[in-house]
Protein backbone atom coordinates (compact mmCIF):
# COMPACT_ATOMS: atom_id res chain seq x y z
CA UNK A 1 0.00 0.00 0.00
CA UNK A 2 1.62 3.52 -0.72
CA UNK A 3 0.95 6.39 1.33
CA UNK A 4 2.44 7.86 5.17
CA UNK A 5 1.77 5.63 8.39
CA UNK A 6 -1.03 7.78 9.66
CA UNK A 7 -1.57 5.56 12.48
CA UNK A 8 1.02 2.98 13.95
CA UNK A 9 0.61 0.52 17.05
CA UNK A 10 3.49 -1.84 18.18
CA UNK A 11 2.79 -4.32 20.51
CA UNK A 12 -0.59 -2.80 22.14
CA UNK A 13 -1.57 -4.36 25.01
CA UNK A 14 -4.61 -2.76 27.26
CA UNK A 15 -5.20 -4.67 30.55
CA UNK A 16 -8.49 -4.15 32.69
CA UNK A 17 -8.33 -5.25 36.07
CA UNK A 18 -4.94 -5.71 37.16
CA UNK A 19 -1.76 -8.49 35.75
CA UNK A 20 -4.28 -11.21 35.83
CA UNK A 21 -7.25 -9.39 34.74
CA UNK A 22 -9.07 -9.12 30.85
CA UNK A 23 -7.14 -8.39 27.86
CA UNK A 24 -9.61 -6.12 25.52
CA UNK A 25 -6.41 -5.53 23.69
CA UNK A 26 -2.89 -7.99 22.89
CA UNK A 27 -0.11 -7.27 21.68
CA UNK A 28 -1.46 -4.98 18.53
CA UNK A 29 1.02 -4.43 16.08
CA UNK A 30 -0.05 -2.57 12.84
CA UNK A 31 0.52 0.34 10.33
CA UNK A 32 -2.66 2.20 8.87
CA UNK A 33 -1.05 3.82 5.80
CA UNK A 34 -3.80 7.00 3.94
CA UNK A 35 -5.56 7.31 1.70
CA UNK A 36 -7.84 4.23 2.44
CA UNK A 37 -10.98 3.04 3.87
CA UNK A 38 -10.35 0.15 6.16
CA UNK A 39 -12.65 -2.34 8.04
CA UNK A 40 -12.08 -3.13 11.64
CA UNK A 41 -13.94 -6.14 11.95
CA UNK A 42 -15.02 -8.71 14.70
CA UNK A 43 -17.31 -10.13 17.04
CA UNK A 44 -18.43 -8.62 20.31
CA UNK A 45 -15.88 -8.12 22.87
CA UNK A 46 -13.38 -8.74 20.11
CA UNK A 47 -11.41 -5.18 21.27
CA UNK A 48 -12.87 -2.76 18.34
CA UNK A 49 -14.50 -0.52 20.51
CA UNK A 50 -11.00 -0.33 22.83
CA UNK A 51 -8.97 -0.22 20.16
CA UNK A 52 -10.50 2.87 18.35
CA UNK A 53 -10.84 4.56 21.57
CA UNK A 54 -6.85 4.29 21.99
CA UNK A 55 -6.54 5.94 18.91
CA UNK A 56 -8.74 9.02 19.77
CA UNK A 57 -6.60 9.17 23.36
CA UNK A 58 -9.32 8.11 25.03
CA UNK A 59 -8.60 5.00 26.46
CA UNK A 60 -4.49 4.50 27.24
CA UNK A 61 -2.43 1.01 26.22
CA UNK A 62 -0.73 -0.87 29.17
CA UNK A 63 2.11 -1.69 27.25
CA UNK A 64 3.13 -0.56 23.53
CA UNK A 65 2.88 2.26 21.97
CA UNK A 66 0.47 4.32 19.84
CA UNK A 67 1.19 7.00 17.20
CA UNK A 68 -1.44 8.89 15.32
CA UNK A 69 -0.30 11.33 12.76
CA UNK A 70 3.07 10.52 14.09
CA UNK A 71 2.46 11.80 18.04
CA UNK A 72 1.11 10.13 21.08
CA UNK A 73 -2.67 11.34 20.99
CA UNK A 74 -3.52 11.45 24.30
CA UNK A 75 -4.11 14.95 25.57
CA UNK A 76 -2.36 16.07 22.25
CA UNK A 77 -4.31 18.91 20.90
CA UNK A 78 -2.56 18.91 17.80
CA UNK A 79 -3.21 15.48 16.60
CA UNK A 80 -6.83 15.61 18.69
CA UNK A 81 -8.31 18.09 16.08
CA UNK A 82 -6.98 16.28 13.11
CA UNK A 83 -9.04 12.98 14.38
CA UNK A 84 -12.51 12.17 14.70
CA UNK A 85 -14.09 9.22 16.73
CA UNK A 86 -17.83 8.45 16.36
CA UNK A 87 -19.39 5.32 18.42
CA UNK A 88 -22.37 3.86 18.59
CA UNK A 89 -23.21 4.50 21.79
CA UNK A 90 -21.81 8.21 21.33
CA UNK A 91 -22.74 10.82 24.17
CA UNK A 92 -23.48 14.41 24.30
CA UNK A 93 -23.51 17.65 26.22
CA UNK A 94 -27.12 18.85 26.84
CA UNK A 95 -26.67 20.67 23.58
CA UNK A 96 -29.35 20.86 20.82
CA UNK A 97 -28.29 20.10 17.29
CA UNK A 98 -27.60 23.13 16.21
CA UNK A 99 -24.79 23.74 19.03
CA UNK A 100 -23.70 20.33 18.03
CA UNK A 101 -22.72 21.42 14.56
CA UNK A 102 -21.17 24.43 15.78
CA UNK A 103 -18.93 22.75 18.39
CA UNK A 104 -17.63 20.38 15.70
CA UNK A 105 -16.89 23.51 13.17
CA UNK A 106 -15.17 25.20 16.14
CA UNK A 107 -12.84 22.10 16.75
CA UNK A 108 -12.05 21.03 13.42
CA UNK A 109 -10.23 22.89 11.19
CA UNK A 110 -10.92 21.03 8.08
CA UNK A 111 -15.01 21.31 9.16
CA UNK A 112 -16.90 21.72 6.35
CA UNK A 113 -20.11 23.65 6.45
CA UNK A 114 -21.72 22.88 3.04
CA UNK A 115 -21.90 18.86 3.94
CA UNK A 116 -22.80 19.85 7.29
CA UNK A 117 -26.14 21.15 6.07
CA UNK A 118 -26.25 19.38 3.25
CA UNK A 119 -26.50 16.19 5.15
CA UNK A 120 -28.24 17.68 8.34
CA UNK A 121 -31.42 18.10 5.28
CA UNK A 122 -30.71 14.52 3.80
CA UNK A 123 -31.10 12.74 7.32
CA UNK A 124 -33.98 15.64 8.36
CA UNK A 125 -32.32 16.59 11.62
CA UNK A 126 -34.30 19.08 13.53
CA UNK A 127 -31.41 21.74 14.44
CA UNK A 128 -33.30 22.97 17.33
CA UNK A 129 -34.17 19.59 18.82
CA UNK A 130 -32.46 18.68 22.03
CA UNK A 131 -30.22 15.95 21.44
CA UNK A 132 -31.14 13.74 24.39
CA UNK A 133 -34.83 14.37 22.71
CA UNK A 134 -33.67 12.71 19.21
CA UNK A 135 -34.43 8.96 18.33
CA UNK A 136 -31.90 6.56 18.12
CA UNK A 137 -31.46 6.76 14.48
CA UNK A 138 -31.78 10.30 14.69
CA UNK A 139 -28.59 10.63 16.95
CA UNK A 140 -27.05 7.60 14.71
CA UNK A 141 -27.08 10.54 11.93
CA UNK A 142 -26.34 13.16 13.73
CA UNK A 143 -22.85 10.94 14.21
CA UNK A 144 -22.45 10.44 10.85
CA UNK A 145 -22.58 14.43 10.11
CA UNK A 146 -20.49 15.23 12.57
CA UNK A 147 -18.05 12.15 11.21
CA UNK A 148 -17.84 13.23 8.02
CA UNK A 149 -18.23 17.16 8.12
CA UNK A 150 -14.96 16.99 10.46
CA UNK A 151 -12.97 16.19 7.11
CA UNK A 152 -10.76 14.57 9.65
CA UNK A 153 -7.49 13.05 8.22
CA UNK A 154 -8.00 9.79 10.70
CA UNK A 155 -11.69 9.28 10.73
CA UNK A 156 -12.86 6.49 13.14
CA UNK A 157 -16.74 5.57 13.12
CA UNK A 158 -17.39 2.76 15.28
CA UNK A 159 -20.83 0.73 14.07
CA UNK A 160 -21.95 4.24 12.87
CA UNK A 161 -25.35 2.45 11.34
CA UNK A 162 -26.57 1.30 14.25
CA UNK A 163 -30.33 2.25 14.69
CA UNK A 164 -30.85 3.42 10.90
CA UNK A 165 -33.19 1.25 8.49
CA UNK A 166 -31.44 -0.13 5.22
CA UNK A 167 -32.06 2.80 3.11
CA UNK A 168 -30.51 5.16 5.43
CA UNK A 169 -27.88 3.02 5.61
CA UNK A 170 -27.40 3.15 2.04
CA UNK A 171 -27.42 6.97 2.38
CA UNK A 172 -24.98 6.75 4.50
CA UNK A 173 -22.80 4.13 2.45
CA UNK A 174 -23.23 6.77 -0.65
CA UNK A 175 -22.03 9.63 1.37
CA UNK A 176 -18.83 8.14 2.72
CA UNK A 177 -17.89 6.99 -0.42
CA UNK A 178 -18.30 10.55 -2.05
CA UNK A 179 -16.69 12.17 0.33
CA UNK A 180 -13.55 10.17 0.90
CA UNK A 181 -13.50 10.16 -3.28
CA UNK A 182 -13.63 14.41 -2.93
CA UNK A 183 -11.36 14.56 0.40
CA UNK A 184 -9.13 11.14 0.24
CA UNK A 185 -8.54 10.69 4.46
CA UNK A 186 -7.88 7.42 6.71
CA UNK A 187 -10.76 6.10 7.51
CA UNK A 188 -11.88 3.50 10.02
CA UNK A 189 -15.19 2.33 9.62
CA UNK A 190 -16.40 -0.89 12.66
CA UNK A 191 -19.62 -2.61 12.15
CA UNK A 192 -20.73 -5.86 12.18
CA UNK A 193 -22.86 -5.23 8.56
CA UNK A 194 -19.76 -6.56 6.69
CA UNK A 195 -21.54 -7.53 3.51
CA UNK A 196 -22.61 -3.90 3.41
CA UNK A 197 -19.89 -2.17 3.31
CA UNK A 198 -17.45 -4.53 1.60
CA UNK A 199 -17.38 -2.41 -1.72
CA UNK A 200 -16.41 0.38 0.17
CA UNK A 201 -13.27 -1.88 2.16
CA UNK A 202 -9.71 -1.17 0.65
CA UNK A 203 -8.26 -3.54 3.89
CA UNK A 204 -9.89 -5.61 6.41
CA UNK A 205 -8.37 -5.59 10.20
CA UNK A 206 -10.03 -8.58 12.24
CA UNK A 207 -9.71 -8.97 15.75
CA UNK A 208 -10.77 -11.54 18.19
CA UNK A 209 -9.85 -11.71 21.72
CA UNK A 210 -7.99 -8.66 21.56
CA UNK A 211 -5.54 -9.84 19.01
CA UNK A 212 -5.04 -8.89 15.21
CA UNK A 213 -5.50 -12.14 13.83
CA UNK A 214 -5.86 -11.00 10.27
CA UNK A 215 -4.52 -8.07 7.91
CA UNK A 216 -5.59 -8.33 4.73
CA UNK A 217 -6.01 -6.33 0.91
CA UNK A 218 -9.57 -7.28 0.73
CA UNK A 219 -8.81 -7.64 -3.01
CA UNK A 220 -6.56 -10.53 -2.11
CA UNK A 221 -8.60 -12.05 0.76
CA UNK A 222 -11.66 -12.18 -1.90
CA UNK A 223 -11.77 -15.46 -3.79
CA UNK A 224 -9.28 -17.09 -1.02
CA UNK A 225 -12.07 -19.43 0.63
CA UNK A 226 -15.43 -21.18 -2.07
CA UNK A 227 -18.05 -23.37 -0.61
CA UNK A 228 -18.46 -26.39 -2.41
CA UNK A 229 -22.01 -28.56 -2.08
CA UNK A 230 -22.85 -31.88 -4.12
CA UNK A 231 -23.18 -35.30 -3.70
CA UNK A 232 -20.54 -36.31 -1.00
CA UNK A 233 -18.23 -38.06 -2.66
CA UNK A 234 -17.75 -35.63 -5.19
CA UNK A 235 -16.87 -33.41 -2.53
CA UNK A 236 -15.11 -35.38 -1.05
CA UNK A 237 -12.76 -35.90 -4.07
CA UNK A 238 -12.28 -32.10 -4.49
CA UNK A 239 -11.01 -30.94 -1.64
CA UNK A 240 -9.16 -34.10 -0.69
CA UNK A 241 -5.33 -32.80 -0.26
CA UNK A 242 -6.65 -29.08 0.26
CA UNK A 243 -7.42 -27.08 3.99
CA UNK A 244 -11.16 -27.07 4.62
CA UNK A 245 -12.81 -24.83 7.13
CA UNK A 246 -15.52 -26.55 8.25
CA UNK A 247 -17.72 -29.14 6.70
CA UNK A 248 -21.13 -30.45 7.11
CA UNK A 249 -22.82 -33.50 6.01
CA UNK A 250 -26.64 -34.41 5.48
CA UNK A 251 -28.44 -37.24 3.69
CA UNK A 252 -25.55 -38.18 1.21
CA UNK A 253 -24.86 -34.44 0.40
CA UNK A 254 -22.42 -32.66 2.07
CA UNK A 255 -20.87 -28.47 1.93
CA UNK A 256 -17.45 -28.06 3.11
CA UNK A 257 -15.54 -24.95 2.82
CA UNK A 258 -12.18 -24.56 1.05
CA UNK A 259 -9.61 -22.70 1.60
CA UNK A 260 -7.34 -21.75 -1.56
CA UNK A 261 -8.09 -20.39 -4.91
CA UNK A 262 -9.57 -22.10 -7.83
CA UNK A 263 -8.09 -22.10 -11.68
CA UNK A 264 -10.30 -23.42 -14.81
CA UNK A 265 -9.65 -27.14 -13.70
CA UNK A 266 -10.94 -26.69 -10.86
CA UNK A 267 -14.35 -25.46 -12.03
CA UNK A 268 -14.10 -28.08 -14.65
CA UNK A 269 -14.28 -30.49 -12.00
CA UNK A 270 -17.01 -29.07 -10.29
CA UNK A 271 -18.91 -29.07 -13.19
CA UNK A 272 -18.13 -32.90 -13.89
CA UNK A 273 -18.61 -33.75 -10.24
CA UNK A 274 -21.95 -31.95 -10.13
CA UNK A 275 -20.78 -29.32 -7.56
CA UNK A 276 -21.90 -26.28 -6.46
CA UNK A 277 -19.07 -23.46 -5.97
CA UNK A 278 -19.95 -20.28 -4.20
CA UNK A 279 -16.88 -17.91 -3.34
CA UNK A 280 -17.22 -16.70 0.65
CA UNK A 281 -18.57 -13.65 1.56
CA UNK A 282 -16.21 -11.13 3.38
CA UNK A 283 -18.22 -11.48 6.28
CA UNK A 284 -17.76 -15.76 6.16
CA UNK A 285 -14.19 -14.47 5.52
CA UNK A 286 -13.83 -12.55 8.69
CA UNK A 287 -16.18 -15.51 10.80
CA UNK A 288 -13.79 -18.35 9.44
CA UNK A 289 -10.45 -15.80 10.37
CA UNK A 290 -11.70 -15.54 13.98
CA UNK A 291 -10.66 -19.50 14.15
CA UNK A 292 -7.47 -20.76 14.41
CA UNK A 293 -7.71 -23.06 11.96
CA UNK A 294 -9.72 -20.73 9.41
CA UNK A 295 -7.22 -18.04 9.73
CA UNK A 296 -3.74 -20.69 9.47
CA UNK A 297 -5.62 -21.45 6.22
CA UNK A 298 -6.72 -17.52 4.67
CA UNK A 299 -3.75 -15.44 6.30
CA UNK A 300 -1.14 -16.80 3.60
CA UNK A 301 -2.91 -15.38 0.20
CA UNK A 302 -3.99 -12.00 1.92
CA UNK A 303 -1.91 -10.26 4.46
CA UNK A 304 -0.51 -6.89 4.17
Amino acid sequence: MTGPAVISLAGVTRRFGGPGGHHALSGVTVDVQAPAVVGLLGRNGAGKTTLLRTLAGQDFPSSGTVRVLGADPVENDAVLRRTILIREDQTYPDLKVRQAIAAGALFHPNWDAELAAELLEAYELPQDRSIKKLSRGMRAALGIVLGLAAHAEVTLLDEPVAGLDAVVRDMFYRHLLADFTAHPRCVILSTHLIDEVADLLERVLVLDHGRLVLDALTDDLRGNAVTVTGPTAGVERFVADRPTLSRRALAGRTTAVMAGRLDDRDRQLAEHLRLDLRPLTLQQLAMHAADSGGRAALTPAGTV
